[in-house]
């Protein structure tokens, strides 16, 4: 792993303070974070995020309030949103205790990058933590991980129509190394998409987003670079399933990850995973709810997990990034690479 510092740490303002509006002012197809298990929903829109790349936040659950950290690596097209409740079930020899405590921590990024991933610090430890893996990799908690939990990655315009009642993260403002050319932060001006370039070219990593020398090599037989995967990971098992794979088997794919049962869905809005032994078929449908996926009975979003007749499924908690980014992490463990795949 090359860890090395970029920028100046908090170069890149992380959002501790989220403010939350009934409307947004950006654009219907504009991506967002979604935690739809929220009281109320919640959506933190990726323009916004490209600036401060986490929001240390608190989301009211039927089991009571819980701190989360919401995650973007823009380079990596990594999306994760963590329990920010660190230490939670720890081992006799954690850090955190012998008394299985937890402590809640608030993160910002370091200006480092690990490969090419975001580097989060805690700011009550300054442990190190890689983004799209939830590790720590530094300081007094290294080896301590994590809880990875459910949310997806969609268009503010499918979250709206799913949550009526839902918010959006009002702009935070401010300044952000983002905004410029330099390491030095500007004022932030949201209309801007500084990624846009990056996410259009085949090349990946800080190399190919900065120009010049240094970009890395891919040598996957399959896949490229920045294909769209979404990752799952039980009881020591992962999982990478690539969106081309899903799309490749007509919108749903089931695979058995660490014993669970899970459907993967590629709709017009993203890929989302819910935990379900159900076998879904793909039905052509212009439907305007998206119904497309059939399955005991009935027809089911594969964006909600909501079915016709007034069911729904449990989203797995996974990570929604890029294909070098998940391979960085995890090797080949891909879907469509061994026999193991199918549920």
């Amino acid at each position: 792993m090359n860890v090395r510092q970029v920028i100046p740490r908090d170069a890149i303002p992380s959002v501790d303070d989220p403010e939350f509006v009934d409307e947004y002012d950006g654009d219907p197809d504009d991506r967002v974070v979604a935690l739809t298990d929220a009281t109320p929903p919640k959506a933190y829109p990726v323009r916004y995020l490209h600036y401060h790349e986490i929001v240390n936040d608190v989301i009211a659950t039927p089991e009571g309030d819980r701190p989360v950290a919401v995650t973007w690596c823009p380079l990596c097209g990594s999306a994760v949103v963590y329990d920010r409740e660190v230490g939670r079930g720890t081992s006799v020899d954690s850090p955190m205790g012998s008394d299985g405590g937890s402590k809640v921590s608030t993160f910002g990024v370091s200006g480092k990058l690990a490969d090419d991933d975001l580097v989060m610090y805690d700011r009550e430890t300054e442990s190190e933590w890689k983004q799209s893996s939830g590790e720590a990799i530094a300081g007094v908690l290294a080896g301590e991980s994590l809880q990875v939990l459910p949310a997806a990655m969609t268009t503010w315009e499918r979250f709206r129509d799913s949550n009526p009642d839902g918010v959006v993260l009002a702009p935070p403002g401010g300044e952000s190394e983002a905004s410029g050319e330099g390491s030095d932060p500007e004022p932030i001006e949201y209309d801007q998409a500084p990624y846009e370039s990056y996410f259009e070219t085949e090349g990946f990593g800080l190399a190919a987003h900065r120009g010049g020398d240094g970009e890395r090599e891919w040598d996957h037989p399959n896949l490229d670079p920045k294909d769209v995967v979404l990752g799952i990971e039980r009881g020591g098992d992962a999982l990478g399933v690539p969106r081309r794979r899903i799309e490749e088997a007509g919108g749903v794919v089931h695979v058995a990850v660490g014993g669970a049962e899970i459907a993967v869905f590629s709709t017009a809005d993203g890929i989302h995973a819910f935990e379900t032994g159900l076998q879904f078929d793909p039905v052509d449908t212009d439907s305007a709810d998206g119904e497309r996926f059939y399955a005991d009975g009935t027809r089911w979003s594969g964006a909600t997990g909501e079915s016709r007749d007034g069911r729904s499924l449990d989203r797995a908690p996974t990570r929604r990034l890029f294909a070098f980014a998940w391979r960085d992490d995890h090797g080949d463990a891909f879907f469509g690479s061994d026999d193991r795949d199918a549920a």
